[in-house]
């Protein structure tokens, strides 16, 4: 059945079209829930939750744009409101300028920068993983957690330099990298 077809059927509460939209979604949409989440268990926990808003609005999906695109804003919004009006956020310096991490030539495992990122605090984390990952503006950002612009820059100018730090520190000392 493609696409279309599970999403009309699910907009009829079908529960073997809702297993197959689940299927065909669950690895992209819970990879969302892990960067917006404090644990896997959170993770976990956010997808279901996410699933069964994605479930109960599926009506107002109106088949422009993205069905994936769609699904993946409610993941997001879904993870972030479990931390509104939890004070995560922390201003450093409001005119603080973006530091751009900058890598030798040498490759950096995609497993071992996911692993860095997760390690984040999180109110690093979520502000990088909306920027950089995913492509929100820091005003789209800065709605999405009612913080100001300010904030969300120097939360991301510190992600990025602990980020940076990391991998400098992996690449003085390749023992512990390959321990990893």
């Amino acid at each position: 059945m493609i696409v279309e077809e599970i999403i009309k059927e699910c907009k009829k509460n079908n529960p073997k079209a809702q297993e197959q939209l689940y299927n065909l979604f669950v690895k992209k949409l819970f990879g969302v829930s892990l960067k917006y989440s404090n644990s896997y268990a959170d993770a976990q926990d956010n997808l279901q939750d996410g699933f069964l808003i994605i479930f109960r609005k599926i009506e107002q999906f109106s088949g422009k744009g993205s069905f994936e695109g769609w699904c993946k804003r409610i993941m997001i919004n879904n993870a972030l409101q479990k931390y509104k009006g939890v004070h995560y956020m922390e201003v450093l310096n409001e005119s603080i300028a973006t530091v751009e991490i900058e890598f030798e030539e040498e490759a950096i495992p995609l497993d071992y920068l996911l692993q860095i990122i997760q390690e984040l605090p999180h109110q690093y984390r979520i502000v990088f993983s909306l920027y950089v990952l995913d492509g929100y503006s820091h005003q789209e950002i800065s709605e999405m957690l009612s913080i100001s612009t300010g904030t969300t820059k120097s939360n991301l100018h510190r992600a990025r330099l602990l980020l940076k730090e990391k991998i400098e520190n992996r690449n003085n000392n390749p023992q512990e990298s390959s321990a990893q």
